[in-house]
């Protein structure tokens, strides 16, 4: 195998990177996993994640970790509710026995990576690891991180997320606007702190989509309230608009400007300190990018192919990059790293392709005139 006596650095240890290390290590690769974090008890932010069958589910079918899937999985949290800005109700899965995605079951961040981690042998992450830099070293690479220290490795997999610094040793194409912003808040012990809201989610999902602008919303298993205000924005309105994003107060006056003619029931969403906000400018790789295969460095997820999450293929693109990329490592067909890289690569732009023209698309028709309808009728077939 191209893994025989290489020695394997993954930097990032997000489901992507983590699933890849699992699948090689079952095949008895030497890797290691460069992550960032301090330890894996940091706080794990961001909403809940559906699985797709042919992907996340998929990776984690190979990677033996089903049955642990299952218990940690949360059976309802799919379930959705449409709604414009007056709370009219326009779907509610909760009232039904059927669901859209009920073949994309949910889980939290947190009970993944742990799932994930656990899988792995002792001593496999690397904490406190944010890659600063490397350099070519023989036939490998010397890697240099935060913490002063170096380490070496053959075959180098830069799985570190939309802002790569990996990505730059690979590829000079930059990535596009996609005309939206989100504003990112996470609501702690929401049940307590938004009751209203928390008890209109109800356990599942809410897509609340008016005048061209989105308010989405989930539920994790430890309490949290995740929202994400989306809406059509300059690319540089983060910079630009002067705000403060980790004072409350400055949010909460540009989100009663912004939406004013939303209900104010949506005001809850700010009358806690217990929250934590971060803004998301929404970008995308170009469907047609393309890069000169390395020897020994290639990209897994969004430092590959960055996109908006409007079509919740985010964590299933990474995951199923992982299993074809371990599936090419591991094919004893290819004579060499080179060799198995470009096939991976090859197979992996292209679906990407494909995906980052769905998620424009459903980018586009979430923020438009007739955003229910046209949600609905999609979910309908129509």
């Amino acid at each position: 195998m191209v893994t025989d006596n290489k020695k394997i650095a993954i930097v990032g240890g997000g489901p992507g990177g983590l699933t890849l290390a699992r699948l090689l290590q079952l095949k008895n690769a030497e890797v290691k996993v460069y992550e960032r974090d301090e330890n894996r008890d940091v706080r794990v932010q961001g909403a809940t994640l559906d699985l797709h069958e042919e992907s996340g589910l998929e990776a984690l079918q190979r990677a033996g970790l089903m049955d642990e899937f299952k218990a940690n999985y949360r059976p309802s949290a799919g379930k959705l509710k449409i709604l414009d800005k007056d709370l009219n109700v326009f779907l509610d899965e909760h009232a039904s026995e059927e669901s859209y995605a009920e073949d994309r079951p949910e889980i939290d961040r947190a009970p993944l990576r742990k799932i994930l981690l656990d899988s792995l042998k002792p001593e496999t992450v690397v904490w406190d690891s944010q890659f600063i830099s490397m350099e070519k070293d023989g036939e490998g690479w010397k890697l240099h991180f935060k913490n002063e220290k170096s380490y070496y490795a053959d075959i180098v997999i830069g799985a570190d997320g939309a802002n790569s610094k990996i990505r730059s040793y690979l590829s000079d194409i930059k990535p596009v606007y996609s005309g939206v912003t989100m504003v990112e808040g996470n609501i702690y012990n929401a049940e307590i702190n938004a009751p209203k809201l928390w008890k209109l989610v109800n356990g599942g999902k809410i897509f609340a989509l008016d005048l061209h602008q989105s308010l989405l919303f989930s539920t994790k298993g430890d309490g949290t309230l995740t929202f994400y205000t989306g809406c059509k924005t300059d690319e540089n309105w983060v910079k630009d608009s002067g705000i403060v994003f980790d004072n409350k107060e400055q949010v909460f006056n540009w989100f009663k400007k912004e939406f004013s003619l939303w209900s104010k029931d949506f005001h809850e969403l700010f009358e806690s300190d217990e929250i934590s906000i971060i803004p998301r400018p929404q970008y995308h790789y170009p469907p047609d990018q393309k890069w000169e295969t390395s020897t020994n460095l290639t990209l897994l997820g969004d430092s590959a192919h960055r996109m908006p999450p409007y079509a919740g293929e985010g964590v299933n693109m990474a995951m199923q990059d992982a299993f074809e990329l371990a599936e090419n490592l591991t094919d004893n067909d290819f004579k060499d790293a080179k060799s198995a890289l470009s096939n991976y690569e090859k197979s992996m732009l292209k679906r990407a392709s494909e995906i980052t023209e769905i998620t424009l698309n459903s980018t586009e028709m979430l923020h438009s005139e007739n955003a229910i309808q046209n949600l609905l009728n999609m979910f309908q077939g129509g």
